[in-house]
């Protein structure tokens, strides 16, 4: 087993963090919930495995809340996607949050696996709500993973007290 080192985002790191996620996500912006996040606003993580950058994980703490934005790892099933979304949860009661929470896609099968067994649950469904973000960026595809029609948002979290 390869050693996974967590590092927080800071100035050295910004860059690759914007240009990576530019180029996963194929703009400066993500949306979730109709609401833009711009990457050089976040806050993170980043999983680096022999020396280099392999992994990120980017959220936004609003009140007693911390969304996670972004996961990507780029190595499958070695446990980065696990240790980011762990140092996050771990962060956030450092913090003392009150809940983690993100959204993800109808279509993201393998992503609503991921979470449901690191402890997140499934709280809430926003039909339709992926076409309301298609007006805003229509890059985003209509069918995604597995030949499914991408429409709604799902809203997982994990409460901490």
């Amino acid at each position: 087993m390869t050693e996974i080192k967590i590092k927080k985002i800071d100035k050295k790191n910004k860059s690759w963090v914007k240009e990576f996620l530019k180029t996963r996500w194929g703009s400066s912006f993500v949306l979730t919930r109709g609401k833009l996040h711009y990457y050089d606003k976040l806050d993170g993580f980043i999983a680096e495995v022999d020396g280099k950058n392999k992994g990120l994980i980017t959220y936004k703490i609003k009140g007693r809340s911390l969304e996670i934005v972004s996961l990507d790892s780029l190595l499958e099933d070695k446990g980065i996607g696990t240790g980011l979304i762990s140092r996050v949860i771990e962060f956030a009661k450092e913090v003392e949050l009150e809940r983690v929470w993100l959204i993800t896609t109808n279509d993201n099968i393998d992503a609503i696996k991921f979470y449901q067994k690191r402890g997140l649950r499934a709280v809430k469904v926003y039909p339709g709500a992926v076409d309301i973000s298609r007006k805003i960026k229509p890059a985003i595809p209509e069918v995604g993973n597995y030949g499914i029609p991408i429409r709604d948002e799902i809203e997982f979290e994990m409460k901490l007290k």
